[in-house]
C-alpha cells in the first residue's frame, strides 16, 4: 500500500479512557465518525471502508469542513469488525492483561491521506489521561506507534526515517521478485505498466521494472494515475492501452485509483488485456463485480496467505443496525448491502429505497463482509493488535521473571545523560544520540563534532601538529639538534680536512654527504605546523630526493672502500676506473630518477591542505595519487638495501677506520626504522601520521650521522695522535 497507507491502514495504541460498553460516536471538532469502546488502553484503527476520497477545496478563509466518501467497501468493514472481535476476545482471556481492559477507537480513513490526517488529527485530540495505577508506566516511545496491516511499501523499511513504524504484511520486496518470476516464467518480455502518484506504486513500478529489466524484459509504457483525474486524462491513458502492443499490463495501484479507468475501458468494451495484479486490488471486489468480468477476466496477481479465525464468522454475522447515537457505520453497511433505507440516523441512502426491517439474515448474503474462510487482510489485523496486547503485557509484567531488568532500564532518565527508553552505550566519536526513545547514535554533519557527552555536535576545531604542541615542540628541538650537530661536525672536518682520515674517508663526498644530512634534518620542519599548498606539496618532494642524495653518497663511499682494497691487488686500476668525475655522475644518476618521480608527482597529482572529519577535523595534506608516496618511499628503500648489501660484504676488509663497517651499521638502523614506519603510518591516526613520519625522518638521520661520523669525531679531537697515516692503516701500535 502507499506510504500514506501507513495512516490508512494502520492501528495506534492511544491514552486510557474509563468507560465500558461500545459505541459508535461523533467527534465534533472533525465531524467524522468513530465506532468506539473505551478501555484503560485505547487502540486507534483506521480502515479504508470508503475508496474513493472526498474532493475538497480549501478556500483558506473559513474551517475547512469534512466531504463525505463514496464507494463503501463491505471487505474494509470486515477488517474493522475483526479489529472490534479481537479486541473483545482479548478482554475475555484472563491470562493476557489480566485487570486491563483494552478500548478501540475506529476510524474511516476513505484511502486518503488528507481524510486519514484529519482523523488522526481528531483521535489524539480525545485522548483522556491515565487513570489506572498499572498503566501509568507505559512508556511515551510505545504511544502513537503505527502498525499497519496492509502497508506494504518498501520505503517503509527505513528505520532512520520511519524508527516507529511497524506492520504485520511482508514488504513489496518479495511481492516484485515474485511477479517478475511470474511474468517471466509465462514469457511475458514484452509489458507495459501502470501506476499511480504515490509511494507504493513508485516503489514498486520502479523495483519490478528494474529487475524486469535484468531477465531481459521490456516495458512497452508506464501510465501514471493522478490522484484526481479529469475525463481527459482518463481517455488518453485509455488510448494508450489500446494502441499499444503489449497485451500483457502489470498495475500497482487500489481499486478506488483503478475504478474510472476501469470503468472507461468497459465503456470502450475493451478486452484481450492480461492484467497482472498487485496485492492491493488482486482480491478486490472489482474482479468479483460482473460489469468487470469481460475486462478482468484471467487476471492473475498474489494475494497474501489466508487463514481460518475461530469464531470471526459468527460474531460477523450477529452485527445487527441500532438506533442508538453513532451506530452509522453498521447502519451505512446495512443500507449497503440490503439496498434499504434505515428510518434512524443521520446518513441515509435514497429515499425512494425500501425501508430496513433491522432482521434482514446476513447469512443469506454473498459479499466479501461475510467471506471469512479463509480471511488474508483480516488475519493482519488480528494479529496487529495481539502484537500490541503482548507487548503491554510484556511491559505491564516486567517486574516478575527475567524481565525485572528490563522494568529498570525503563525507569524512559538521569540528569545530564542522552534521553533514551533505555540504559545508553556512549555514542562514538563524531555521533550524539539526544532524541527520547531512540536506541541508534546519529553522525554529526561534516565538520562537526560530538560534544563530551555526546548529546550534541559542536563545530569542529581544525587540529593539527602545531609548532606549540607539546609533541611539536618535542620534534623541533630533536631537528635543531640534529642540524647543530651536522653543522659542527661539517666544521671539524673543514677545519681538519687536511688530516689523513678526513682525506681518506673522501672528503668531497663527505662534505654532500653531511649537507644531504642537514637537508634531512631541515624537512621534517615542513611536516609540522597548518599545512600549506606550499607546505604539502614540498614536504614529500624535499624528504624524497634528501634521502635519495643521502644514500646515493653512501653507496658511493660504499663502492670507494670496495675498489680500494681491490686497487692493493698488483696490477689492479679499478679504483683510477672509479674517479672524482665517475663519483659525480653515480650520484647524479642515481638521484635522477626521484628527482623525477617526485616532479611527476607534483605536476600530475599535486598534494593539496584536506580537512579530514574522521578523527575530529584534522587538517593534513591530502595525497591525491597515493601510490607516488609509496613509489617515493620505495625508491630510498631500494638505495638502502643495495648500499647495506655492498657494505656488508666489505665490512671484514682490514683498515682500522673502515667505512664499510660503519656503513652497515648505519643501514641496519635506516631500514628497521622505515620498516617499522610502514604499519605505524597507515595505522596513527589523525596527526599522529605526521608525527610518525617525522620520528622516522629524524630516527633514521641521527642513525647516519652518528654511525658514520661520531667514530671520526672522537679520534679528531680526542685522540689526534691516532689521526696519521699509520693510524689510519692500524701499523701504529695503541
Amino acid at each position: 500500500m502507499p506510504l500514506g497507507s501507513s495512516l490508512t491502514t494502520g492501528l495506534y495504541v492511544l491514552s486510557d479512557l474509563d468507560s465500558s460498553s461500545p459505541q459508535c460516536v461523533k467527534l465534533e471538532d472533525s465531524e467524522s465518525l468513530a465506532l468506539e469502546s473505551e478501555g484503560d488502553v485505547v487502540i486507534g484503527g483506521f480502515f479504508p471502508l470508503h475508496y474513493v476520497g472526498p474532493e475538497q477545496l480549501y478556500s483558506y478563509s473559513s474551517r475547512p469542513q469534512l466531504a463525505p466518501c463514496s464507494g463503501f467497501d463491505h471487505r474494509a468493514f470486515r477488517w474493522m469488525m475483526t479489529m472490534v472481535f479481537t479486541v473483545e476476545e482479548i478482554n475475555r482471556n484472563s491470562s493476557l492483561l489480566p485487570g486491563v481492559k483494552l478500548g478501540y477507537r475506529l476510524m474511516d480513513s476513505c484511502d486518503h491521506v488528507h481524510t486519514s490526517l484529519q482523523a488522526l488529527f481528531s483521535l489524539v485530540t480525545q485522548g483522556r489521561i491515565a487513570t489506572r495505577a498499572q498503566v501509568e508506566t507505559l512508556p511515551s516511545c510505545l504511544a502513537g506507534s503505527p502498525v499497519s496491516y496492509f502497508a506494504t511499501c518498501t520505503c517503509l523499511t527505513n528505520k532512520q526515517m520511519y524508527p516507529s513504524f511497524l506492520r504485520t504484511v511482508p514488504s513489496d520486496l518479495f511481492q516484485v521478485r515474485g511477479l517478475v518470476q511470474l511474468v517471466t516464467f509465462l514469457d511475458w518480455l514484452w509489458v507495459g505498466t501502470i501506476g499511480t502518484m504515490d509511494d507504493y506504486s513508485q516503489y514498486g513500478i520502479q523495483a519490478f521494472s528494474n529487475q524486469f529489466r535484468q531477465q531481459g524484459g521490456c516495458v512497452a509504457f508506464h501510465l501514471n494515475i493522478p490522484k484526481s483525474p479529469t475525463v481527459a486524462e482518463i481517455q488518453q491513458m485509455a488510448d494508450r492501452l489500446q494502441s499499444s502492443s503489449a497485451k500483457v499490463v502489470v498495475v500497482f495501484a487500489t481499486e478506488g485509483q483503478l475504478l474510472d479507468l476501469f470503468v472507461e475501458l468497459v465503456v470502450r468494451n475493451v478486452t484481450g488485456i492480461q492484467w497482472v495484479a498487485s496485492e492491493a486490488w488482486v482480491t478486490a471486489r472489482l474482479l468479483t463485480s460482473p460489469r468487470f468480468h469481460p475486462l478482468l477476466e484471467g487476471t492473475l496477481g498474489f494475494s497474501f496467505p489466508g487463514v481460518t479465525i475461530p469464531g470471526l464468522k459468527e460474531f460477523l454475522l450477529s452485527v445487527r443496525p441500532s438506533p442508538e447515537p453513532g451506530m452509522e457505520f453498521i447502519n451505512m453497511f446495512w443500507e449497503e448491502l440490503f439496498g434499504c433505507r434505515i428510518e434512524f440516523g443521520e446518513y441515509k441512502t435514497a429515499a425512494e429505497n425500501p425501508l430496513c426491517t433491522g432482521f434482514e439474515d446476513l447469512r443469506n448474503t454473498e459479499s466479501s463482509y461475510t467471506d471469512v474462510s479463509p480471511v488474508r487482510i483480516s488475519y493482519n489485523v488480528y494479529k496487529a493488535v495481539y502484537a500490541i496486547a503482548h507487548a503491554l503485557h510484556t511491559l505491564m509484567n516486567c517486574d516478575s521473571g527475567g524481565l525485572k531488568g528490563m522494568c529498570e532500564k525503563q525507569k524512559s532518565f538521569t540528569s545530564g545523560e542522552p534521553h533514551c527508553c533505555f540504559d545508553c552505550l556512549t555514542c562514538a566519536d563524531g555521533e550524539i544520540n539526544n532524541q527520547t526513545g531512540s536506541t541508534e547514535c546519529t553522525k554529526c554533519p561534516e565538520y562537526y563534532w560530538s560534544d563530551k557527552d555526546k548529546v550534541k555536535c559542536i563545530a569542529g576545531v581544525e587540529d593539527f601538529l602545531s609548532f606549540t604542541d607539546t609533541m611539536g615542540i618535542i620534534l623541533v628541538a630533536l631537528t635543531v639538534l640534529g642540524v647543530v650537530l651536522t653543522t659542527f661536525i661539517t666544521t671539524v672536518f673543514h677545519y681538519f680536512r687536511s688530516t689523513p682520515i678526513v682525506k681518506a674517508n673522501n672528503s668531497e663526498i663527505s662534505f654532500l654527504l653531511l649537507l644531504s644530512l642537514k637537508l634531512c634534518f631541515l624537512c621534517s620542519l615542513l611536516f609540522i605546523g597548518q599545512p600549506s599548498v606550499w607546505t604539502c606539496r614540498l614536504r614529500q618532494a624535499a624528504f624524497g630526493i634528501s634521502f635519495v642524495l643521502c644514500l646515493s653518497c653512501l653507496l658511493v663511499k660504499t663502492i670507494v672502500v670496495l675498489l680500494a682494497f681491490r686497487s692493493s691487488v698488483p696490477g689492479s686500476r679499478a679504483l683510477k676506473l672509479f674517479g672524482p668525475a665517475q663519483q659525480r655522475i653515480l650520484i647524479l644518476c642515481t638521484t635522477a630518477p626521484q628527482v623525477c618521480l617526485c616532479a611527476g608527482c607534483l605536476l600530475g597529482a599535486p598534494p593539496f591542505p584536506f580537512r579530514n572529519p574522521t578523527y575530529q577535523i584534522v587538517v593534513e595534506c591530502k595525497e591525491p595519487w597515493p601510490p607516488g608516496f609509496y613509489l617515493v618511499l620505495g625508491y630510498i628503500g631500494l638505495l638502502a638495501f643495495i648500499c647495506l648489501l655492498l657494505a656488508f660484504l666489505g665490512r671484514k676488509l682490514p683498515d682500522t677506520f673502515n667505512e664499510a663497517k660503519l656503513i652497515t651499521f648505519s643501514m641496519l638502523i635506516f631500514c628497521t626504522v622505515w620498516v617499522s614506519f610502514i604499519p605505524a603510518y597507515v595505522s596513527s591516526p589523525g596527526k599522529f601520521t605526521v608525527a610518525v613520519e617525522i620520528f622516522a625522518i629524524l630516527a633514521s638521520s641521527f642513525g647516519l650521522l652518528l654511525c658514520i661520523f661520531f667514530p671520526k669525531c672522537y679520534v679528531i679531537l680526542l685522540q689526534p695522535e691516532r689521526n696519521i697515516k699509520k693510524g689510519i692503516t692500524g701499523k701504529y701500535p695503541r
